[in-house]
């Protein structure tokens, strides 16, 4: 049974990445902020019986819940096949001002600290699985001279720094057979038509995921990039829904 860690997983994308895991029969264990409601995710997706799913509380923004929950995926699994890096916090917001210290300090470490301690912990239970994965589910606000998406610009730098740790990741782990896979959807919707005319859906970004892990092993994607068909003030204000809880 194919073993998977997912962070932010509560609601919205994270929530989608849990069940499509688990209708391929694998165990998930998914976290979030809110305990309750990683436990209500995880309560559906073992009701549907492909696979099952267990709760945890994690606030990448707290270095000791990081911890605790790698920890805790440790004591209930001996390997650990695919890791998404999906929790982190959008903040709007044009101006630095717009959000207090304490929103950004906590935008940044959940962004780029804790999600470099959770990969650092988890990688031993990556290392001991015959076909491990990290996906970076990071946001087009990562990408070298993207501007068009509304966010706070300490939410672009919180996916600079997750952009640069996947990127050298992917160098130094490939020798080692592990393949790291990352996303930069521009902002997107939780629903839609899946037009070629309309905002990219956050299942497609999903169907992105569950595509690349399913690739044989001597297929290495390294990076999806997508074409953002609709602006920002054409969105009435809709956001990457992929860094949520």
């Amino acid at each position: 049974m194919e073993r998977v860690a997912i962070t932010g997983a509560a609601r919205d994308t994270g929530r989608l990445l849990a069940e499509a895991f688990a209708e391929r029969g694998a165990q998930v264990f998914l976290s979030a902020r809110a305990l309750a409601a990683a436990r209500q995710v995880a309560g559906a997706i073992s009701r549907r019986g492909a696979g099952g799913a267990d709760a945890f509380h994690c606030d990448l923004a707290v270095p000791d819940s990081v911890r605790g929950f790698a920890a805790a995926v440790a004591d209930r699994t001996s390997h650990l096949d695919v890791l998404v890096n999906n929790g982190a916090p959008y903040i709007d917001g044009a101006d630095l001002a717009d959000a207090t210290d304490d929103t950004i300090e906590s935008v940044m470490a959940a962004g780029g600290t804790g999600t470099v301690l959770l990969t650092k912990h988890l990688l031993p239970l990556l290392r001991a699985s015959a076909r491990p994965d990290v996906v970076n589910m990071i946001s087009a606000c990562g990408e070298v001279g993207h501007r068009r998406s509304g966010a706070l610009p300490a939410f672009y730098a919180a996916k600079h720094a997750h952009a640069g740790l996947a990127d050298i990741l992917s160098h130094r782990l490939r020798p080692e057979g592990i393949r790291v896979i990352s996303l930069f959807p521009p902002d997107f919707v939780q629903d839609g038509p899946r037009r070629a005319d309309s905002d990219l859906t956050a299942q497609s970004v999903v169907d992105c995921v569950i595509f690349a892990v399913g690739q044989p092993r001597d297929c290495f994607i390294r990076e999806f990039h997508f074409e953002q068909v609709m602006s920002p003030s054409d969105n009435n204000g809709t956001h990457d829904q992929s860094s949520s809880r």
